[in-house]
């Protein structure tokens, strides 16, 4: 019996399909209620399409059961979100691109229907002339009835607030939705569909668009290169979640091996310096950057924040800007500075004094100087490569 239904499975509906299936627990969970209780709620058909109750029919199937269906012949689109809308298992910003995408089908839906009525109305207004009438001169004929299926979803309002209130999410979700549908909608859909989480949609949209940077890389040798790598900790402290205090809520976060894909050693001269920086625990992969872009470790300049950050170990106030050569590039200056630099950090995250920027070029003054990674527009007398640069 089993295999004889299943030959006969029908096909979704693309509205019901805008939704995930169960995940492997919870259709567990329904496959026993199932057998212990039968199906109690009717599968709902339309068009020969199951528009809900996909995971009861699989169910069903499964246990040889013959599925208890229903009839619908309204707005799928409405009727979808309706019942799926407040599913738990959804996260906000899935759920506004589900909304979102459901209110763009309802409204192409619902223009069609007014379309064939219209082409409808028309033919029988064309046709009244020889239809028989009844004494008091109206047709004998009636009108097809019209379905309506409650509450239909927020539509032609751009605000954040109707938006977030329609979807029932919140506005920062809307933000973020509209923002990676609109520059990916190949993540936004595969969020949709519960392929991928948020976050991890719009860490790889940040990584892709630091990839498509790779390409412009500046087409000259310097001999002065600055930079403070975009680190990846691979915690919840840098970003691999999106939190306000994490990396990656401030800019897109790069990988060991994305950083050492640069060809940053294309960009410089023979006889080059690099100042990199490296926090306390990315000491060994500073020094493995640096190496990988073709310098050698010679020293190091210590910036003492002066207020304390909480680390794992200890707190930190300090951060490494390591100093590494290519070929023979002793500074062109023979003022020396002290190896520890006390300034105290500003409030904004990630930004470096000037004051290392001085020391560079009082050491450093000729020669072409670039800064990767830049936040902000190049100062005078630099080039500036970056995903925030511009």
């Amino acid at each position: 019996m089993s295999a004889k239904l299943s030959q006969t499975l029908p096909k979704s509906h693309p509205a019901a399909e805008s939704f995930p299936l169960m995940d492997r627990k919870r259709l567990s969970s329904l496959k026993d209620d199932i057998q212990a209780n039968g199906q109690l709620e009717p599968i709902t058909m339309c068009d020969n399409l199951i528009l809900d109750g996909r995971n009861r029919y699989r169910v069903c199937i499964e246990l040889g059961l013959q599925p208890k269906t229903r009839l619908f012949d309204g707005n799928p689109w409405d009727y979808a979100w309706s019942l799926n809308g407040e599913r738990r298992d959804l996260v906000d910003e899935q759920r506004y691109l589900i909304w979102k995408h459901c209110s763009k089908q309802s409204d192409g839906w619902e223009a069609e229907r007014l379309r064939i009525q219209s082409e409808a109305n028309a033919k029988r207004s064309e046709n009244s002339k020889s239809q028989p009438r009844k004494a008091d001169g109206t047709m004998a004929t009636k009108p097809a009835p019209q379905h309506s299926v409650g509450a239909t979803v927020n539509k032609g309002n751009k605000a954040q607030a109707a938006k977030s209130a329609a979807s029932r999410t919140n506005p920062g979700a809307v933000a973020r939705g509209d923002k990676l549908d609109k520059e990916r909608p190949d993540l936004a859909e595969k969020v949709r569909k519960g392929a991928i989480r948020p976050a991890e949609a719009h860490r790889q949209m940040k990584k892709d668009q630091v990839a498509g940077k790779v390409a412009a890389l500046p087409i000259d040798k310097f001999s002065v290169i600055y930079a403070d790598p975009p680190w990846s900790y691979g915690d919840g402290r840098t970003g691999d979640r999106m939190t306000a205090t994490g990396a990656l809520h401030h800019y897109p976060t790069m990988s060991m091996e994305e950083l050492k894909a640069l060809d940053v050693q294309r960009l410089t001269a023979e006889d080059s310096v690099l100042f990199l920086w490296a926090t306390s625990p990315l000491l060994p992969e500073g020094l493995e950057l640096a190496k990988s872009w073709g310098f050698k470790y010679k020293g190091c300049f210590i910036w003492d924040k002066v207020k304390h950050n909480l680390g794992h170990y200890n707190s930190v106030r300090h951060e490494f800007l390591l100093i590494c050569t290519r070929g023979s590039c002793t500074p062109e200056k023979t003022k020396l500075y002290d190896s520890v630099q006390s300034i105290q950090r500003t409030g904004k995250h990630s930004e470096k004094p000037e004051e290392f920027r001085s020391i560079i070029q009082t050491l450093y003054p000729s020669g072409k100087k670039i800064e990767l990674f830049r936040r902000g527009k190049a100062p005078k007398g630099w080039v500036a490569w970056g995903n925030e640069h511009e």
